[in-house]
C-alpha cells in the first residue's frame, strides 16, 4: 500500500485495515457490500457525500436484512442474530 494512500487516511482520521495480498475471501463481507453498491445502487452517481453515505447504509441494510446467505442456511444475518438472542 502506498505511503501517500496511508498518509491520506491518517489526515482524515481513517483507520485502514488491509488483507494479505488480494484475496476476496479474506474480507467477504466488504466484498459483498461493495458488490451490492456497484451492481444495484451506483446506477447513478451520488450527488454529494451525504447521498453516498446513505447509499452505503442502504447497501449494508440489504446485506443484513434482505439477502439470504448460503452459509446461514439461506437465512439473513439479521434473522440468525435475532434467533440467537431468542435462545
Amino acid at each position: 500500500c502506498s505511503s501517500y494512500y496511508q498518509k491520506l487516511h491518517r489526515q482524515h482520521g481513517v483507520i485502514c485495515s488491509m488483507t494479505d495480498g488480494y484475496d476476496c475471501y479474506q474480507n467477504a463481507l466488504a466484498e459483498r457490500v461493495n458488490g451490492i453498491l456497484k451492481t444495484e445502487l451506483l446506477l447513478q452517481r451520488p450527488v454529494d457525500l451525504a447521498q453516498a453515505r446513505r447509499m452505503v447504509g442502504e447497501s449494508v441494510a440489504i446485506y443484513n436484512h434482505e439477502r439470504p446467505h448460503l452459509s446461514l442456511q439461506m437465512q439473513t444475518p439479521d434473522a440468525v442474530h435475532r434467533a440467537s438472542l431468542a435462545g
